[in-house]
């Protein structure tokens, strides 16, 4: 049976690991946790934040998805989309899921990420 999500993972292109370790560590303000040294020689990085695991590998000939994305929970949405926008990210608010607001944005390497807060 499963029992919990471990990780999501996404996909970059190769040498976008400093523009990815600015947007998920400086203005996501997720941890950047050391990868394993048997899969650290292929590139890419790992963030954690609370029970939340992301894993970005390196893909050559990579296009990120229009749709697919994951989505994080946040507290206190409307600074957190403030946070994104000081640090040059693109904030997209759409207000069509009840009872939350949320927002999209996307990381440098352009895959697409949802942060969503309930209302109440």
């Amino acid at each position: 049976m499963i029992a919990a999500l471990d990780h999501v993972q996404l996909a970059a292109p190769p040498g976008s690991e400093p523009a990815l370790r600015a947007y998920y560590g400086e203005a996501l303000g997720m941890t950047e946790t050391p990868k394993p040294a048997a899969l650290a020689a292929g590139g890419g990085l790992w963030f954690g934040c609370g029970p939340v695991k992301l894993h970005l590998g390196i893909e050559p000939g990579f296009r990120p998805s229009r749709k697919a994305h994951p989505g994080l929970r946040v507290v206190g949405i409307r600074a957190f989309a403030a946070r994104l926008t000081a640090h040059g990210a693109p904030v997209l608010w759409n207000e069509e899921l009840p009872g939350h607001h949320r927002f999209y944005s996307a990381d440098p390497a352009g895959n697409r990420l949802e942060f969503l807060e309930p209302i109440g």
